[in-house]
């Protein structure tokens, strides 16, 4: 059977609709279907009845719209081959119901980009494969894409998720919004996997997303980059300890801080503490981010049975937000004032700026604090993530921060070499 593509509005200056036309000669009738795809008049070769795929009056979503047309031609001929097999009448009223199934998920011409995006988002909660963090991140890729829509003019359908969406959100995120390497990543994976479920969902066949970020040779362009953090000492941890606060709140949150920097706590996971999973001599975690995941046993040292017993096993945890607050605090009282160094890396620039010690510090330090003692110390990544949870080594080791003073004392220790006694330059 012979089929054909057409225009709703061959004459139109705007888009239109690009119809599937085909003859059932049985029942003596033509078959038309809106594809939902939309072009402009001028970019359609009305001679092949196929929108233009070189030239210049190539449409810029021509690759996106060629393959969602070839899947309404190749399903129809599929479809008709499979009757022609058992021997029954293949009919309009087959066909149309072959079309609805496959594609049509929404009323024909309605954008159905973010109705997927909510239902993707709501799919997951249903089924509990996200964690309320994981909940507001993708919520966060949903405000960012709508505030792209409007800054950069660019109404998002999947058609449109083409090589040109990838420059122009690359640019509004690293330029507009100021992304650094590792945040515009970490957001483009998140939408890279809404895009793979939109696309095994069958709300689209355009994967041209899935070489975002690559080069002709399959390479990443950008690359993650490893930001150096800060992670506190004994020393540091000592002085927190023994300095009488001027205030209740920032004891308190002093309290929680170094609690985390003993443990190996996430801030979130502190929440799930009480007398009901503490031993003797171990505080039992049961992993809410991945439930399959076995109970953690975290081993209790003097300083943190003395903060949980202070606190009758009821830490005083405030929203993570307010403790990053306080916690600054804490170090601005301690007079931690001095400037350290932050490199960050966009593109391939690094950006190097200075910024007082207390402002590089978050209730997320403790948890890097308490992996870069251990690393010091010579214990093993195994032990490590037995306690902290990690099932990646490479993650685990990215929070480990090696100092200057710990490369210098590194090199004394190794290269152990007796100076000559004999004076360089003497005769």
């Amino acid at each position: 059977m012979k089929y054909t593509f057409k225009l709703k509005e061959p004459n139109s200056e705007k888009d239109t609709l690009i119809l599937f036309s085909c003859f059932f000669k049985d029942e003596n009738k033509k078959f038309i279907y809106s594809t939902g795809e939309k072009i402009n008049p001028k970019n359609f070769d009305f001679k092949n009845k196929f929108p233009f795929t070189n030239g210049t009056n190539k449409s810029k979503f021509a690759e996106g719209i060629k393959m969602q047309l070839n899947r309404y031609s190749d399903l129809m001929l599929e479809t008709e081959s499979q009757y022609k097999k058992i021997k029954e009448a293949f009919t309009t009223k087959t066909l149309k119901k072959v079309f609805d199934d496959e594609f049509k998920k929404t009323p024909s011409g309605k954008n159905i980009f973010f109705d997927a995006y909510d239902e993707f988002t709501a799919n997951k909660k249903d089924t509990m494969q996200w964690s309320k963090g994981t909940e507001k991140r993708y919520q966060n890729i949903k405000n960012i894409l709508k505030k792209f829509e409007e800054a950069k003019n660019y109404p998002l359908t999947f058609t449109k998720i083409d090589t040109n969406f990838y420059s122009k959100f690359s640019s509004y995120c690293m330029d507009d919004l100021k992304h650094i390497n590792n945040t515009y990543l970490k957001n483009l994976g998140f939408f890279k996997t809404f895009m793979f479920w939109a696309l095994k969902s069958k709300y689209t066949y355009n994967n041209a997303f899935e070489i975002f970020n690559n080069d002709d040779n399959g390479k990443s362009i950008i690359k993650p980059t490893l930001t150096k953090q800060i992670a506190l000492t004994i020393d540091d941890l000592n002085k927190l300890m023994q300095h009488e606060f001027k205030s209740k709140r920032l004891e308190k949150a002093r309290d929680i801080f170094v609690f985390a920097c003993v443990t190996g706590f996430r801030y979130g996971e502190m929440t799930s503490i009480n007398r009901s999973n503490i031993t003797d001599d171990y505080i039992i975690l049961k992993e809410e981010k991945d439930e399959t995941k076995e109970a953690r046993e975290i081993p209790l040292t003097s300083l943190s049975r003395y903060i949980l017993l202070k606190y009758d096993y009821d830490l005083p945890l405030i929203t993570n937000q307010k403790q990053n607050k306080y916690i600054k605090d804490c170090f601005e009282e301690m007079e931690y004032t001095h400037k350290v160094e932050k490199v960050t890396t966009k593109g391939k620039e690094n950006i190097k700026e200075e910024m007082i010690f207390k402002d590089r510090i978050s209730s997320h330090t403790a948890r890097r604090t308490f992996i870069t003692m251990m690393k010091r110390q010579g214990k093993s990544d195994k032990l490590i993530a037995s306690i902290t949870g990690h099932t990646d080594m490479k993650t685990l080791n990215a929070y480990y921060q090696i100092s200057e003073p710990e490369k210098k004392e590194a090199m004394d220790e190794v290269f152990k070499i007796d100076i000559p006694l004999k004076i360089v330059g003497e005769n």
